[in-house]
């Protein structure tokens, strides 16, 4: 009864999310930012642009999309670039940059805590902010994380205590 009881409970808390809330418009220097949190995981996102590109990066007939992803402590490395990608990835394709030839949209990402999720809670706030900003999209775009434990379970939204065990 009581491995009844627990197995049930864990069935739950895995098929569950963890509660999420969002900010707008936290920063006022940029022209949109948003603060995401899932959990105890949080992030900061500042979205500077359309404005103007440095004449290398220019592309003739769209916005050049940037991304700089901030970790919470140190510089970034080989992880934090291929999470700045992804995120890159996403928000470009969801952009309506023809609208804005030769020019640049730079979204700064700063992670402020991470327990599980990042990448999705990052995801989010990019888009809040791109909002914010009154940029221009073809579409919102949102995250969720999923992973499978060592039986084959999905979990969703998993902490960081989860993606280590499993």
């Amino acid at each position: 009864m009581f491995t009844e009881i627990k197995s049930t409970k864990m069935q739950q808390e895995q098929c569950e999310l963890r509660s999420f809330g969002s900010e707008i418009g936290g920063l006022t220097r940029s022209d949109g930012s948003a603060t995401f949190n899932q959990g105890d995981t949080t992030v900061l996102v500042a979205v500077y642009g359309p404005g103007d590109v440095r004449q290398n990066k220019e592309i003739i007939d769209k916005a050049t999309v940037e991304v700089v992803f901030k970790p919470k402590t140190g510089l970034p490395g080989v992880y934090e670039k291929s999470q700045e990608r992804l995120i890159q990835n996403s928000c470009a394709a969801a952009i309506l940059s023809a609208l804005h030839p030769r020019t640049s949209i730079l979204i700064v990402v700063q992670v402020i805590k991470d327990s599980g999720s990042l990448l999705s809670c990052c995801i989010n706030a990019a888009c809040l902010a791109l909002m914010d900003a009154g940029v221009p999209m073809k579409y919102l775009i949102c995250s969720i994380t999923s992973a499978l434990d060592k039986e084959g379970t999905v979990i969703l939204d998993p902490t960081d205590k989860q993606c280590k065990v499993g």
